[in-house]
């Protein structure tokens, strides 16, 4: 797949879900956090050619769950170190 989603690729991936299911950016593989999304807007790049943004409306919504940044490639798959238990007797 091309490294640059097409508004075909998008429509195709979004097609495969209920309609009413909320959609959301994830952004930031380091300090990954979802945000809202705003608007979809067209505009001409520098070479005259249409692009299409999703532009997001300023809401920062909370951490983007592990499996999303896993699946995005962002991280490794990863388990919360064991501690042991101490100072709880028997």
């Amino acid at each position: 797949m091309s490294s640059t989603l097409t508004t075909r690729d998008l429509i195709a991936r979004l097609s495969e879900f209920d309609p009413d299911t909320p959609v959301h950016l994830a952004i930031n593989p380091f300090f990954p956090f979802r945000h809202g999304i705003a608007d979809v807007i067209a505009a001409k790049d520098a070479l005259g050619r249409t692009t299409v943004y999703v532009t997001e409306n300023g809401e920062q919504q909370g951490p983007v769950p592990p499996g999303v940044t896993v699946a995005a490639g962002w991280h490794e798959p990863t388990e919360a170190p064991r501690r042991p238990r101490t100072g709880i007797s028997a």
